[in-house]
């Protein structure tokens, strides 16, 4: 074994320092309300009216549905709505007294139909801004609020009306949560009109909608149909350019990008705060050193042989172990039951249990369910999604109560998205898709156990080497771990040790890279690794083949 310098020991006692668990990521550096629970359909022209059907389902059609029209809408305009919802099994129609006929509508569920061609006056304006409670309301419910016309953009977080280069800006409903949405939308003409809302609220996602095209927002994904195109907008600030992108309807086409068809705007939304907050990653990153307690970070397909009882004694052993699972999953409800939690109980573990929520006001606040970790020894993230990871707990006191476990002593293990998640750069967590390593809005999204570092899994078996060849060569501060299958790093202090099947990839870009050979050091069980001062302590030349898999814990 080579041992530590003098020189290695200094830097290793300033970076213990320097890279204590701290707390620093802030609850509102996140999104709160996530997704919707229902549908809005938001459209300004629309020669065909029908085309809003393809976002409507057979179930959708045997709710009751209330079409709200403008008195002053032309009468072609008029019969063409009727006829696109004549399928409905419960319709009714009113062209008279239209706030009334709003507010009874949202209160009896189902879906709402507005549609008006003259602008909201500022009464109007009044009594539609005192109604936000209940569209809200009526959304979260679940229901469908389809706004056509020029009550359409009243859906955005700010909206503004008329055709002036500054036109008067108003307060929207914010159904479509953090935008700014135009109609009837020209890119050459109007995107410096919205650039200008944009400017005043760089925490918004500017959406401009052409002509005879229909957006639907449904959970966390928008998507548009008809003949036009749906154009999204991000400000730029010093370090970032202007983010534009089109997308268009798939027809029901499938495709292979499906980006070019879908925009997860809570991915969106995050890209906007994160313009607004210091550069990140830093160019100087914290040190990745484990002060206090034990990382185990395993790259998923199974968890090597012993690891898992290695965890358990970590934590405190079978008696006095308090452990905790995370599963990672985007549904809100993931059963009473999780499988790790039973492994753990067979084990013998007295105290086993798991927390999930994809409520973050819940995962801040609520002291029933931050219970668990307030004197928990060992917590266990699973597979999956990374990205929920973030979105449920980032900033949140549950991950102050996380990084706790560490400064007192105990242990945090994590398989595939779970790994990925205990750096403080979070790679792969493209919500859409796990293609790209680097997700624009979710960079930040790491809960930070370990600084200075970008982890990758399922690494050899899913040929993500270039992969992270582009991550280190973009962020050459930062050092790029790339684990295969059944194969983790045990982190204590600055020393991370390789247990199981396969190796450990280290890209370094303090070392020089050569034409022709690889640009990382692959390393196999047995090896030990220091990550500050990015050196192999031991280089295990035996692979042992004869590790086995305790479980499998797939994900991205």
């Amino acid at each position: 074994m080579i041992r530590p310098t003098l020189a290695t020991l200094l830097v290793l006692l300033i970076a213990s320092v320097s890279s204590a668990q701290v707390f620093n990521e802030k609850f509102d550096h996140w999104p709160v309300d996530l997704k919707i629970n229902g549908k809005v359909i938001v459209a300004g022209e629309l020669d065909d009216p029908s085309v809003i059907g393809q976002f409507l389902r057979e179930n959708d059609r045997k709710q009751p549905a209330t079409l709200i029209l403008d008195s002053k809408l032309p009468a072609a305009d008029a019969e063409g709505l009727k006829e696109s919802f004549k399928d409905f099994d419960e319709l009714e129609l009113t062209t008279s007294d239209e706030l009334q006929a709003i507010k009874t509508a949202l209160e009896k569920k189902g879906v709402v139909v507005w549609s008006r061609t003259a602008p909201l006056d500022a009464a109007q304006k009044e009594a539609i801004a005192a109604a936000a409670p209940a569209f809200r309301k009526f959304v979260n419910d679940g229901g469908i609020l389809i706004a056509l016309g020029s009550t359409a953009e009243v859906v955005s977080e700010f909206y503004v009306e008329g055709t002036d280069a500054r036109p008067p800006e108003n307060k929207g409903l914010n159904l479509v949560p953090d935008t700014v949405i135009e109609t009837n939308y020209d890119d050459v003409i109007d995107r410096d009109r919205l650039l200008t809302v944009l400017a005043a609220h760089r925490r918004c996602v500017g959406i401009g909608l052409e002509k005879n095209t229909a957006l639907l927002l449904t959970g966390r994904k928008m998507m548009v149909a008809g003949t036009g195109q749906a154009t999204f907008v991000l400000m730029a600030n010093e370090r970032e350019p202007l983010r534009v992108r089109s997308i268009r309807s798939s027809n029901g086409r499938r495709t292979r990008n499906p980006e070019s068809v879908l925009v997860d705007l809570t991915q969106w939304r995050r890209d906007a705060i994160d313009r607004t907050l210091p550069v990140f990653p830093a160019k100087n990153p914290r040190q990745p050193i484990v002060e206090n307690g034990t990382l185990i970070i395993i790259g998923g397909g199974g968890t090597p042989r012993g690891l898992m009882s290695r965890m358990v004694e970590l934590a405190g052993g079978k008696d006095e172990a308090r452990m905790v699972y995370v599963p990672c999953a985007e549904q809100d409800d993931v059963g009473e039951r999780q499988r790790t939690v039973e492994s753990w109980k067979r084990m013998g573990i007295k105290h086993a249990t798991f927390i999930h929520t994809k409520d973050r006001n819940k995962a801040n606040t609520d002291e029933e369910f931050l219970a668990p970790l307030k004197d928990a020894t060992g917590i266990f993230f699973g597979g999956g999604r990374q990205w929920n990871f973030a979105d449920s707990y980032y900033g949140t006191k549950a991950h102050k109560l996380m990084k706790d476990v560490l400064k007192r002593g105990g242990v945090i293990a994590g398989s595939s998205a779970g790994a990925s998640i205990q750096g403080r750069y979070l790679a792969r967590a493209t919500p859409i898709s796990n293609f790209k390593i680097m997700a624009f809005g979710y960079e930040r999204g790491g809960l930070g156990f370990l600084d200075g570092v970008a982890i990758d899994q399922h690494f050899s078996q899913r040929g993500r080497h270039k992969d992270m060849t582009q991550l280190v060569n973009k962020y050459p501060q930062m050092l790029g771990i790339g684990l295969d299958e059944t194969t983790a790093i045990v982190v204590q202090k600055s020393k991370a040790e390789v247990v199981g099947r396969g190796r450990v990839h280290f890209y370094d870009r303090n070392q020089p890279v050569y034409p022709g050979k690889p640009d990382y050091i692959a390393l196999p069980a047995g090896s030990e690794f220091d990550l500050v001062e990015r050196t192999v302590l031991k280089d295990a030349s035996e692979k042992d083949d004869s590790a086995a898999t305790e479980d499998s814990d797939d994900g991205q």
